[in-house]
């Protein structure tokens, strides 16, 4: 959700894909975000895109990976970029049995970039980064959900919250000494 709400503030249109109705509508009514839709009730993600990006996709912030990342290289203009934050559809699959990506040669008659990122590598910009961060969220202009769990007996709920679609935002637990 950051993701999308500081590509707003730079003057994309956003579009976002989730897996539950109560974030689609989070993301459209609450934090403004172009469209998106739910990916558990769409049944072919080459037509949702087109539906969606019929001009094509330039920026693809890829955190999903399998068959909607296979779909978005369809859909990709010249020039696209796609930074690759995570693939969380392939996370639980031993490697030998992840979904490969059979179409990436549109990669290169559209000269697509795509390119893996830690947060160790970037660093060096954290203090610039922190300092947009707070200017933004003192202005109002970006939103943080979160839901607070209490107690170390909560971590485990908390943790397979985050991959089972039942939380909406950050995951906090609160620890007392």
């Amino acid at each position: 959700m950051f993701a999308g709400q500081l590509a707003k503030l730079k003057g994309c249109r956003v579009w976002e894909v989730q897996e539950t109705d109560e974030k689609v509508n989070l993301l459209k009514d609450e934090l403004n975000f172009d469209d998106a839709f739910n990916y558990n009730k769409e049944t072919d993600f080459d037509v949702a895109l087109s539906k969606y990006f019929p001009d094509g996709i330039d920026v693809y912030f890829e955190n999903v990976g399998g068959e909607m990342l296979e779909a978005v290289l369809n859909h990709v203009n010249k020039r696209a970029r796609i930074p690759l934050c995570g693939m969380i559809s392939q996370y639980n699959q031993v490697w030998t049995e992840r979904q490969g990506i059979r179409n990436l040669l549109n990669m290169v008659g559209k000269d697509v970039k795509m390119e893996g990122f830690m947060i160790g590598s970037h660093i060096h910009h954290f203090g610039d980064f922190a300092e947009d961060i707070e200017g933004y969220i003192r202005e109002g202009k970006l939103v943080s959900k979160f839901k607070m769990n209490n107690g170390i007996e909560s971590f485990l709920p908390s943790l397979v919250s985050l991959f089972s679609s039942s939380n909406v935002g950050k995951v906090i637990i609160e620890v007392n000494k």
